[in-house]
């Protein structure tokens, strides 16, 4: 049995949009007209947080619902096994067509995990090339860490490698809402279009650049602490990003937030766009939009640039979910993660639908959102979990958020315990406070029960030299990639000899024209 062909799911993912660059989520220099209105319109998660703040680890956590260092996700070069579940693979176990346009970043052979089609390739590469070594931490891998060139070279742009691509994301998304409209096809669509913006570099076109002309764009609202009073694993990323290797003045950084700002204009902008396509096909009130982010992007605080901390902006992310037929406007306080997407997913998918939830194949780690969304809360943990597995550390990290706590722990790095109602800005750590001792003990307890560091240490670095060897390995003699290939019929795609010309002139079209009755001699 199908499931209902107007309960179709909209994902929309941002690469590298922290929620705090969001009008919705109390940036007053940020136009962001579209998502505001989803916000405005929708369920708004005020505490959302990337499950992972990198990529391939966040969006592996988004798919699976599983946290990194259970899936296996720990880095950009980490490899996702084809007998790996995703919201995919149950969407089409629920009667769902699935299909994904833009970036995922998954990494080895399989390239769909589940979707029944990819209409774009990846922006980054497939294979093992971008693996951190935990035996060496501190060597800085200069062919694909970042630097600083994004913000010293910020400013306009007619074309990037990220705006060829995210045309293409948003042109073949609307293609897909429309190819379904038209289609014969009775699934309902779960569509994911994930763009890469406003990832750095720090490029934005002439358009974008020019809406902040007269916008008094700040400075971050913390400066970069001296050496002695930055804390362990910021002094790190300040070396995994060559931060020293250039002087940056408060023009630069100005110039860089305002291109920053740009690219979520130009994510908007598509927003809106899939938003009017979803009304030309009559979809627009039967179609959950789910707008989100993998993480998010320090854009200057602590001297800090791009992702791979648990402070807020690079941590928080977006988090919308909008269905004003399903889910009454409101604004939940409570934190969720990337891992609690695929619960929700199958929870808004099996609603009215008929058809049996499918038993989840691995445990996950995620909660559904829905009862948040219906406004209970009595059962929900007001927790959310972040690992960090990947380059710019050489241990383990955790993040816990539960109420309005934040605790980071570490073997190498002193614990950190921040109250986020009274320091949004993460600039007082409680850790040592006599008053937030029993705070310190519970964290510890929950961190202890999470996971046993040690041993998530041994497997992160025997995966890693494992990855390594097959790498070098398959660099000898002819290279074969695993980079996607977005596969076109041509034969069927455009007018054919062998087709009957009228019939598929109409078939391709929406809405239907009046039927057609030549009388024919």
């Amino acid at each position: 049995m199908s499931a209902n062909k107007n309960n179709n799911i909209l994902i929309i993912m941002a690469d590298q949009l922290t929620a705090l660059a969001l009008g919705c989520y109390g940036n007053d220099e940020v136009q962001s007209p579209n998502i505001d209105k989803l916000a405005k319109n929708g369920v708004t998660f005020e505490s959302a947080y990337s499950s992972s703040p990198l990529c391939t680890p966040a969006r592996y956590a988004f798919m699976t619902g599983q946290n990194t260092s259970n899936s296996g996700g720990y880095d950009n070069a980490a490899y996702m096994p084809s007998t790996m579940p995703t919201f995919a693979h149950y969407m089409r176990l629920m009667g769902y067509q699935t299909c994904l346009s833009g970036k995922m970043h998954f990494v080895g052979a399989d390239q769909l995990h589940g979707f029944e089609e990819r209409v774009t390739t990846d922006i980054y590469p497939a294979d093992f090339g971008w693996i951190p070594d935990w035996t060496n931490a501190d060597e800085r891998i200069d062919l694909w860490y970042h630097n600083m060139s994004s913000v010293k070279q910020a400013g306009i742009a007619s074309i990037t490698n990220q705006l060829t691509y995210d045309d293409e994301v948003g042109a073949q998304s609307i293609k897909a809402i429309y190819e379904h409209a038209r289609g014969e096809d009775e699934r309902p669509l779960c569509l994911v279009s994930s763009f890469i913006h406003p990832h750095d570099p720090y490029a934005t076109r002439r358009k974008f650049w020019d809406l902040y002309e007269n916008t008094d764009i700040k400075l971050p609202s913390v400066t970069r602490p001296a050496e002695e009073d930055q804390d362990p694993h910021n002094r790190r990323l300040e070396k995994v990003i060559a931060l020293d290797a250039v002087d940056v003045s408060d023009q630069e950084i100005v110039n860089a937030r305002r291109a920053y700002y740009g690219n979520v204009s130009y994510v908007d902008e598509w927003v809106g766009r899939l938003q009017e396509t979803l009304e030309e096909c009559g979809m627009a009130e039967n179609t959950t939009i789910i707008f989100t982010s993998d993480h998010g992007d320090m854009l200057g605080e602590f001297g800090l640039w791009y992702k791979m901390s648990f402070r807020e902006w690079s941590c928080r992310i977006p988090m919308i979910i909008h269905n004003p037929s399903r889910f009454s406007p409101t604004r939940i306080p409570q934190p969720v993660a990337q891992v609690d997407v695929l619960p929700t997913l199958i929870d808004i998918a099996h609603e009215g639908s008929g058809v049996e939830k499918p038993v989840y194949i691995d445990p996950i780690d995620g909660r559904s959102m829905v009862p948040l969304c219906d406004g209970d809360a009595e059962s929900d943990p007001n927790r959310a979990v972040s690992e960090y597995l990947a380059e710019g550390t050489g241990d383990p990290m955790l993040m816990i958020r539960e109420g309005n706590y934040k605790y980071i722990c570490c073997s190498s790095d002193p614990e950190q315990l921040f109250d986020l109602d009274s320091d949004p800005n993460e600039t007082v750590n409680l850790a040592n406070a006599p008053s937030c001792q029993p705070q310190m003990n519970d964290f510890r307890a929950q961190a202890g029960a999470h996971w046993d560091e040690e041993a998530v240490k041994e497997q992160v670095i025997h995966d890693q030299q494992r990855r390594r060897a097959v790498h070098a390995a398959l660099r000898v003699g002819r290279y074969q990639g695993w980079d996607y290939d977005v596969k076109r019929d041509s034969a069927n795609e455009y007018t054919r000899s062998h087709m009957d010309l009228t019939r598929f002139d109409i078939t391709s079209r929406y809405p239907r024209p009046p039927r057609f009755n030549p009388r024919w001699k």
